[in-house]
């Protein structure tokens, strides 16, 4: 029989260390080894991050860019363990520092670990590719809790990403992602950003195409962090049997 493969949780305290701690409990085939928070952070059970990395074969990270940038170089330093990194509002830059750490260890990095989102992205993407942009615009509506402090979300960004990638363009040329005053008509081709935040929305996206004669809306509604937490548990069991690269939840869903 298999060994489960062993789980460190980085930000363990956070609302996603815990709904990630709650789905491995609750399997046989991982098992919780460590968890740990900040430095400055004590609570029972927690540990400090090296403790931690020596007694996993995997760490699962949604805390902050800086933090997932450090711990990834840090993991690559030592030579391991594998990471899953979930943190949102990392910054092209951010990501390329924890890119580079793939070529030492092997890292899955996702802005949504939901099977339904990266559903979603590849019906954007085919959507986007059979709407001519001079008929049908694009905008990507997204919603979260008020505490969330990035916007457009890194799902929203992703969702517009996967449209760009339809229409053959790259996003940061045709993104439209804030309106205010006399802007002007709609340019054609723009892909829009739409952004709600209040109460305690999980998450709500939608990507909608608009012409004068009809409205198509694909949208996703996340219920319960719990599918997440699910997400990246499930990216751990699969990156931990993988050589050094950098991988993303397509990837994990390939097998």
């Amino acid at each position: 029989m298999t060994a489960p493969i062993r789980i460190a949780i980085a930000g363990a305290l956070g609302r996603m260390g815990q709904a990630i701690a709650a789905v491995v409990e609750g399997r046989d085939d991982v098992v919780l080894a460590a968890r740990f928070d900040r430095p400055d952070v004590t609570a029972q059970g927690l540990v400090s991050r090296d403790e931690a990395l020596a007694a996993c074969d995997v760490v699962i990270d949604f805390t902050t860019p800086a933090a997932s940038v450090a711990l990834a170089q840090h993991c690559a330093q030592r030579g391991g363990p594998a990471l899953v990194i979930g943190a949102t509002g990392i910054s092209d830059e951010d990501g390329a520092l924890i890119d580079a750490c793939a070529a030492a260890i092997p890292i899955v990095r996702a802005r949504n670990f939901s099977l339904g989102v990266n559903m979603l992205m590849s019906l954007v993407t085919q959507a986007a590719k059979a709407l001519a942009a001079s008929d049908y615009d694009i905008e990507v509506f997204e919603a979260h809790h008020r505490r969330k402090v990035d916007s457009p979300s890194g799902t929203a960004l992703m969702l517009g990403e996967a449209a760009a990638e339809g229409r053959g363009v790259n996003l940061n040329d045709v993104a439209d992602r804030g309106r205010d005053g006399i802007h002007g008509p709609r340019k054609t081709g723009d892909i829009g950003f739409s952004v709600l935040r209040g109460g305690d929305i999980i998450g709500e996206h939608s990507v909608i195409f608009a012409a004068e004669d009809e409205i198509l809306t694909l949208s996703h509604s996340a219920r319960d962090r719990g599918l997440f937490a699910r997400g990246a548990v499930q990216a751990a069991l699969w990156v931990g049997s993988q050589p050094k690269g950098a991988y993303n939840m397509q990837d994990v869903l390939k097998g």
